[in-house]
């Protein structure tokens, strides 16, 4: 078993802990100024309006707040438990949260009967990879 599965919830992570578990579970997220972030790209301001708002519930529902840059075609989501004074637990399920809300796609799913948003730079509003 992994030794982040044996880490209490507020448990700080060491940095090469943090490095194997970016590499494992969320390896679009980096590590940098004792946070844990992601970069998502948008197609615009409603893009941007919808990624945060999407963020903003799930932080608030599982009551762990990031730190979030808000730009015209971008938003930066930086993690980081401050009463911990590190990377824990939390910050990579809420990291893992986001990153599967956020880059969810109908479409690219067997057997969904949603379509999912059209390739097209008039409807699109996030930039998948």
């Amino acid at each position: 078993m992994s030794t982040w599965h044996q880490k209490a919830p507020n448990d700080v992570y060491t940095a090469a802990e943090i490095a194997g578990r970016l590499q494992q579970d969320l390896p679009t997220w980096t590590h940098d100024d004792g946070h844990i972030s992601r970069t998502y790209q948008t197609s615009g301001w409603k893009g941007t309006l919808m990624a945060v708002n999407a963020i903003g519930h799930l932080a608030e529902a599982a009551w762990h707040h990031p730190d979030l840059a808000v730009s015209y075609a971008a938003v930066i989501v930086k993690l980081m438990n401050h009463s911990a004074q590190g990377i824990t637990n939390k910050d990579f399920e809420l990291a893992q949260k986001i990153e599967a809300v956020v880059m969810w796609r109908p479409a690219k799913q067997a057997g969904s009967a949603l379509e999912g948003t059209p390739d097209d730079g008039q409807y699109r509003y996030i930039k998948y990879e």
